[in-house]
């Protein structure tokens, strides 16, 4: 219906994602429907109109697509990018990330009202409505959630603020032929330019390496190791990422429910250097 309603044929959806948001692939339509919680609607609003104005300016943001959008249906809303078939070879390489931020924080402030950046809102609201967390879990998370804002409240930004992607980190990179575009913009805000490079040093859960992370600070510009207040927004977006494990947990996915015990122990352990996995 969402399809029909942009003027977009919806035969042949294929399934590419489902974590935070479903992905489809429309093959007729060289084109990937991304569809979101219904209270996202304002947010996508906002990520359509921004990465409009970016690749008006030249900059490689995925590009959505020149229909009417986002499309509300009840209770989802539906947005429609361009689709980029990915090569065999790999993702790119996190030193290409550090490329396009840089770039992206030296860009004018756009003509496009982005939300002030605020961290932890939406684990906040994921946590004190889930069915599936343990009551120890519950507070637990909670009072990490209250320990880890005071913290940031305290923190100086020595690369100041400005618009932010919000959510950058290797994964949402994109072959483009040969060059390389940066996606999913649902949580482009105004904010501390060190959250857009801190995502990237959480990656060590993940499995990324030394060298990795000196590629991508030589190619950004600044090696955000040497400022104090890196361990707080890894610590911040440790606890972000539960955010789409425990909505999956409670929608009865076994697979998210083992990763997110999994994550969870792991915090409560302290343990920093504990690999973490996809579900």
């Amino acid at each position: 219906m969402a399809c029909r309603a942009s003027g977009l044929a919806d035969r042949s959806l294929t399934q590419l994602h489902q974590h935070a948001t479903s992905v489809f692939l429309v093959p007729d339509e060289d084109a990937v429907v991304r569809v979101s919680p219904a209270p996202q609607q304002e947010r996508l609003r906002t990520a359509v109109s921004l990465t409009r104005w970016l690749i008006a300016n030249s900059f490689p943001a995925t590009e959505p697509l020149a229909v009417p959008q986002p499309v509300a249906y009840a209770p989802y809303v539906v947005t429609f990018w361009r689709h980029y078939p990915q090569p065999e070879h790999g993702a790119p390489a996190p030193g290409q990330l550090g490329d396009l931020l840089r770039t992206l924080h030296s860009l004018p402030s756009p003509p496009v009202t982005l939300p002030r950046y605020q961290p932890l809102v939406s684990l906040n609201s994921a946590v004190k409505s889930s069915t599936h967390l343990a009551s120890n879990q519950r507070a637990w998370l909670l009072e990490r959630e209250q320990e880890l804002l005071h913290s940031y409240g305290g923190l100086e930004f020595p690369l100041g603020h400005g618009p932010i992607h919000g959510d950058a980190y290797p994964g949402n990179t994109l072959w483009d032929d040969r060059d390389v575009r940066l996606g999913d913009w649902d949580e482009a805000a105004f904010g501390p330019r060190e959250i857009d490079l801190a995502n990237t040093f959480q990656g060590v859960r993940f499995g990324r390496t030394s060298a990795e992370l000196d590629d991508f600070s030589l190619r950004y510009g600044y090696d955000i190791r040497h400022w104090a207040g890196l361990p707080v927004l890894c610590s911040i977006r440790d606890l972000h990422t539960l955010g789409s494990f425990i909505r999956r947990a409670d929608r009865g996915d076994a697979s998210a429910a083992r990763q997110l015990s999994h994550r969870i122990k792991t915090l409560m352990d302290s343990d920093d250097q504990a690999r973490w996995g996809a579900a």
